[in-house]
């Protein structure tokens, strides 16, 4: 209890001690603590009504006189109203540091509130994007009318990019990522990526003029190799061997060639919508599987639905037969091989499962990367050109499919592709 609420007390109870010591001399006990307790409670109505008026101004001004425990209470609700003006002059200090750090940002940032209303905007947002200061409160589709930046906006997937051409400058692709926060809020934020598409169409470009470059000298020197093997009597087995390596060797290099120009027709030409008969495709890669296979009756076809996808039965042929190819080459040559078109919640899955060497967890992520072949111990030596699963992983992303990959040590392999309800026709 505070030194002002014992006063306060004090100051109560002489009244009352007084209204005691009249009471002897002139009577009416009770009359008088009625009238003592009387004045005290105006007292006390009187300055909370003061300081009721006070407040409704905002506590304002000068203010008022008090005296006794009143007085404190002012004086706490004055070092409140420092504290409150300390902490929002803070504030306003660390929201104008953010403002000018994010304004300084390379990249355009813009606040949307959940009608895509456009809150807040930082210098880039107005070069990269044509916003004006005037535009807050306006909806951005209703500046940037792009259909698909207002597709990607009404789907809300945040997950993905969105890349588009700048809506003021032809020449910048910008790339859009949205991300949530606070309560309907979103900061939608585009990145320059103008040079590095340049530098990744110079690098499509430079792999497919070599590899076509590539292709007539090795078709040459295939040609003469195979003339010398034909003219060679085997006499000299130094020869003989040297020959046979180096037809070896052209064979690999014209298979890295013809699947380096594969993926670069995967990246450029224009997307296919027939609808593709996978029960029948998946018949012919497996009895073309079957002459490939050292063992007969090595694979075991399963078609569980007859559902067909939408998409390019060429490219789909492509992807199917590297799986199935790669599951016949690193499983044991007599071990089986299990193919399977099903259907699992409303979706479309091609399976491929061996026996095989299997995948280790931190080589799965990295398997379709291009040229990367995982290093394990084999007891026969394997060709390949490191491209089979990253020729399936574009062929899937074509089609809108997602491709799988479960497997362990020493026990096998399943590569599932899958496919959306929407590609299923």
């Amino acid at each position: 209890m505070t030194w002002l609420w014992k006063k306060e007390i004090e100051s109560v109870v002489f009244w009352l001690l007084l209204a005691s010591v009249l009471s002897l001399a002139i009577g009416h006990f009770s009359t008088m603590v009625f009238l003592i307790c009387l004045g005290v409670l105006i007292r006390q109505i009187r300055f909370i009504n003061q300081l009721e008026k006070w407040l409704r101004q905002g506590a304002k001004g000068k203010v008022p006189k008090a005296c006794g425990v009143w007085e404190d209470i002012y004086y706490h609700f004055l070092r409140l109203k420092k504290t409150n003006r300390q902490q929002k002059k803070e504030l306003a200090k660390r929201l104008e540091q953010f403002r000018k750090s994010t304004g300084a940002l390379p990249d355009a940032a813009v606040v949307l509130n959940a009608q895509d209303e456009i809150e807040w905007e930082n210098a880039a947002a107005r070069d990269m994007l044509g916003l004006k200061k005037s535009d807050k409160g306006q909806r951005i589709p209703n500046l940037i009318r792009f259909p698909e930046f207002n597709h990607f906006l009404k789907a809300k997937d945040y997950s993905q990019y969105l890349t588009i051409v700048s809506p003021i400058n032809s020449n910048i692709i910008l790339e859009i990522k949205v991300v949530s926060y606070g309560k309907g809020l979103r900061l939608l934020l585009a990145h320059d990526v103008t040079q590095l598409k340049k530098m990744e169409r110079m690098r499509k470009d430079f792999v497919a003029n070599v590899s076509h470059e590539l292709r007539t000298p090795l078709t040459v020197l295939k040609g003469y190799l195979e003339t010398l093997t034909d003219f060679d009597n085997g006499l000299s087995p130094l020869h003989t061997t040297s020959f046979q390596q180096m037809l070896e060797q052209t064979d690999r290099m014209q298979h890295l060639v013809d699947d380096l120009l594969l993926l670069t027709r995967l990246e450029t030409k224009q997307k296919k919508s027939d609808c593709v008969d996978v029960p029948k495709l998946l018949r012919q890669i497996c009895q073309e599987g079957e002459y490939l296979a050292s063992v007969k009756q090595r694979i075991e076809l399963s078609l569980e639905t007859q559902v067909k996808v939408t998409g390019d039965e060429e490219e789909l042929r492509s992807a199917f037969t590297n799986l199935v190819v790669n599951a016949l080459k690193y499983s044991p040559e007599e071990s089986l091989v299990k193919v399977r078109w099903h259907q699992n919640a409303g979706k479309a899955w091609m399976s491929v499962t061996d026996k095989g060497e299997g995948i280790s967890l931190v080589d799965i992520p990295r398997v379709t990367e291009r040229f990367y072949r995982v290093d394990v111990k084999r007891s026969r030596k394997l060709s390949g050109t490191g491209l089979g699963l990253a020729i399936v992983k574009h062929v899937l992303m074509r089609h809108d499919a997602q491709l799988q990959i479960v497997s362990e040590l020493g026990k096998g392999s399943c590569f599932s592709c899958e496919f959306p309800h929407k590609r299923i026709c």
